[in-house]
């Protein structure tokens, strides 16, 4: 079968969705995008319309690049309109559409693929589905906002994290957990280590253990606290001991956040750094 679509880039690849679901496309520039309620809309034809950034909902990288106007597609399922915000218009085309290979199974806001005339393989998008992962994010409050201008430029630099821990796996399964998530990680193999590199470096956010050689988790927690540049920075502590009372010292010590490792998942972790500085770019 084939599908008439509109050709889109987003994060550096190419999309389509099919023209049956597209209301119409839009250049806006950064002062018409207006915050209500803590979420981005535009105003277009007498209605409110929420805005959604392309990439978040895609799981494509924000681009660098800093245009003066956003370019949106609107897209229509019934009664329900959104503005999805991409990096590019590439125009329409008629597409031949090709099932993906059943063992993937379905692939979250795809419906197909598509070979594009330079033989370039083009996914096509699953609109319903698309708008419930909206949804979704709306309900959980997680929906990202769309950064523009200046502002954009000066966000695209990623956090940086640093994490201190004297165990190798859990060192290692941290900065790729955080990694993945897009921050900038760098790691230290002990509390004194981890010293001289909040003091040599420039860091959003702190992961320590506890328990380590030459200097313990609590003690650099305490200097971080004594020193003027670093006073401010938040830290987590992420420790085998799950105590009450342990748990009570790490935060005495300064700590904003204590974790225990026993309750360590994926999850846990991320939500945490997220609840103490953001995203990744956010």
């Amino acid at each position: 079968s084939v599908v008439r679509s509109l050709v889109v880039e987003v994060g550096g690849e190419a999309y389509a969705f099919p023209l049956a679901h597209i209301e119409r496309t839009l250049e806006l520039p950064a002062e018409a995008i207006v915050q209500i309620e803590g979420r981005q809309h535009f105003w277009h034809e007498g209605r409110h319309i929420g805005l959604v950034a392309a990439t978040q909902l895609l799981n494509r990288p924000a681009s660098q690049a800093d245009a003066p106007n956003i370019k949106v597609v609107v897209i229509r399922e019934r009664d329900t309109l959104y503005g999805v915000a991409v990096e590019r218009l590439v125009g329409e085309r008629v597409l031949v559409v090709m099932p993906l290979d059943a063992r993937l199974g379905k692939v979250q806001d795809i419906s197909a693929g598509a070979l594009l005339d330079d033989g370039s393989v083009v996914l096509i998008v699953d609109v319903e589905d698309l708008l419930r992962s909206v949804e979704k994010l709306l309900s959980t409050g997680r929906l990202e906002r769309i950064e523009r201008g200046q502002r954009a430029a000066r966000e695209a630099v990623r956090k940086r994290v640093l994490v201190v821990d004297d165990s190798l796996t859990v060192r290692e399964l941290q900065r790729k957990l955080l990694s993945n998530r897009g921050y900038e990680v760098a790691v230290a193999v002990d509390g004194m280590d981890g010293w001289n590199a909040l003091r040599s470096d420039d860091f959003d956010l702190l992961i320590t253990d506890i328990d380590m050689p030459r200097m313990d988790g609590i003690e650099l927690v305490t200097l971080l606290r004594r020193d003027n540049r670093l006073q401010s920075l938040p830290v987590m502590v992420v420790s085998y001991k799950d105590r009450e009372e342990d748990r009570r010292r790490g935060l005495d010590a300064g700590a904003d956040y204590y974790l225990a490792k026993a309750s360590f998942h994926d999850d846990a972790l991320l939500d945490a750094v997220v609840e103490l500085i953001g995203g990744a770019q956010g």
